[in-house]
Formats: C-alpha cells, structure tokens, sequence
C-alpha cells in the first residue's frame, strides 16, 4: 500500500519484531475538520493486501501472527465490508481487500445487568470494544448445514450494503448466554432466547418432548409437540 502521503504500511524503513513496517498514523485520522490540508478524494485501489483474519480472530500479516494488540486495534478501526460481503483495510488514501476465515472479531467476554425485558447484554470484543446487544447491535445464530452446530455473532457496525462487521460469539461466552436464556413465544414457536434493552434474541428453537419426557427428533407440525410438550 504505497502513497507519496503516507501508507498503511509503509514500504521502506525499519522493521517492527511482528513483521509489520512501521505505520503513518496521520493517514488514519478520520476526525479531521471539512477541508482540512489537501482535498479529500477517494481512496486508491491497490490490489489484495497479504492480511489474513483466523477464525480465531488473530491478524495474520504474510502468514505471521501480529502480536502487538495495539496494531491490531489499529487496522480493525479502518476494516470495512462492502456490498457483496468482502472485507477491506479503507484509509483515506488507500484501500484494499484482506481475507477473514469467518466473522473479523470474537466476542470473548460478557457482561449483564438487569433480568428479564429489562436486561442489558454488554459483550467485549478481541480488541477491547464494547458492544451492547439491542435495537443496534444485533444477535443471530447461524447453523452448520451439516451438522446443524449452532455459531453465535454479535453486529457490530453496518456494512456498506446488507452485510454488516460482526463477531463471532465465543463458546464460553454462549454458554453464559444460554445460562441466561428464558423461554419465549416467537411467531408461534416455542423459543429459548435472551432479552438485551428490550428485545428478544432467539437462540433456538425449544425441543420437543413426548409423554416419557425424551426429546423427539420431530415434532408434528399440527401439534407443536406431536402428542408431547415442550421442553
């Protein structure tokens, strides 16, 4: 990423123990006034950037780990996704896509306050932010279509279409979810979810039980139990 004002990263000079050039900071800076030193024009294009985000959420760099946080932190505050899912390192100079194996965070810590409608979920990130779920910021589970394994993400901001910058929800931090989920009725479904600044997030459907209390493997659509009950 090479630009007469500056670089993400810098081409030339003195390398960092990570691998990492050093960084211009003052391409970073989005809180400069309207009009402020030269014109703003859009960002260049400068092919794909050898960054690869682990499912994990460790920050590769031409395949080495990035070990300082602070350089992490630095990149995720210019990654952006654009319309068709891709994700990009944007700086008001230059812009290129990297590669994310899932979601470019993972939420790895939780905090809550309140109970039920008046619960408040405030999840703290890999890189220290910290996001609660709510009308803003909304939870989803997604499904392994082949083993149905529930992932868990956490929005964190809007894409520049409908895909948005998420986390993936630890499994540690699911399990306190689940500890705290209440059952719901959602659209007709009996559902087990968690309430965060007044609204529902399913978790998944509740099971089905007969009348020996076992878990069926399908419930009748006409009974919402097939002759049993829910969990």
């Amino acid at each position: 990423m090479v630009n007469e004002e500056g670089d993400l990263i810098a081409s030339r000079g003195k390398q960092l123990n990570d691998g990492i050039h050093p960084i211009d900071l003052t391409i970073l800076r989005q809180d400069q006034p309207a009009g402020a030193g030269t014109c703003r024009r859009a960002p260049r294009e400068c092919g794909p950037l050898p960054f690869l985000i682990k499912r994990d959420g460790t920050w590769l760099y031409r395949g080495s780990a990035i070990r300082r946080k602070e350089l992490v932190c630095l990149f995720a505050s210019v990654l952006k996704r654009d319309a068709e899912g891709g994700f990009w390192l944007e700086t008001p100079a230059e812009r290129g896509p990297i590669e994310v194996e899932d979601a470019p965070f993972v939420a790895v810590e939780l905090d809550w306050t309140g109970l039920g409608r008046d619960q408040v979920l405030t999840f703290r990130t890999n890189t220290d932010q910290m996001i609660t779920a709510g009308p803003a910021h909304k939870l989803r589970v997604a499904h392994d279509l082949l083993t149905c394994e529930p992932t868990p993400y956490l929005h964190i901001r809007d894409g520049l279409g409908r895909f948005p910058v998420e986390a993936r929800i630890s499994r540690p931090v699911y399990y306190e979810l689940v500890a705290l989920a209440e059952q719901e009725m959602v659209h007709g479904r009996q559902m087990l979810g968690v309430w965060s600044q007044r609204v529902f997030f399913a978790l998944g459907e509740m099971p089905c039980l007969d009348v020996n209390g076992d878990v069926m493997d399908e419930c009748n659509p006409h009974d919402p139990c097939g002759g049993g009950k829910h969990a």
